[in-house]
């Protein structure tokens, strides 16, 4: 079992920077693969990037592509999500979450976080 916190989420305005945290506890971060996903109001949530448990390899959707970047830190149990020149259209509920396997596949995650808020006004 693991439980999943994410912070550092804010209000910033367009073309800005915000970096996102997921604390991990309960379980050693470095068994997991670790995915960031967004909702934004109205809209189904989307997966956002991912970091596989095994090699660290990375996986970015293409709206995210050269803007934000996926890391983790397994001694401080902590994955990041660094998003430069924010967008309105960034503006969502991230979540971060963790999956058991050692690829990423957003289409299932074993844990989840309660959400940070992103806004970002033009």
């Amino acid at each position: 079992q693991v439980q999943l916190v994410e912070s550092g989420g804010g209000l910033v305005q367009s073309g800005g920077s915000l970096r996102l945290s997921c604390k991990a506890t309960g379980s050693p971060l470095e068994r997991y693969t670790m995915a960031w996903f967004r909702q934004a109001p109205g809209k189904e949530r989307e997966g956002v990037a991912c970091i596989s448990s095994n090699y660290g390899s990375t996986d970015y959707k293409d709206f995210v592509k050269g803007r934000f970047t996926i890391s983790r830190d397994n001694a401080k149990n902590t994955v990041y999500l660094q998003m430069n020149n924010l967008q309105p259209e960034d503006t969502a509920d991230y979540y971060c979450a963790a999956d058991s396997r050692q690829w990423c596949d957003y289409a299932y995650q074993d844990y989840w976080g309660q959400g940070t808020q992103v806004t970002v006004s033009s």
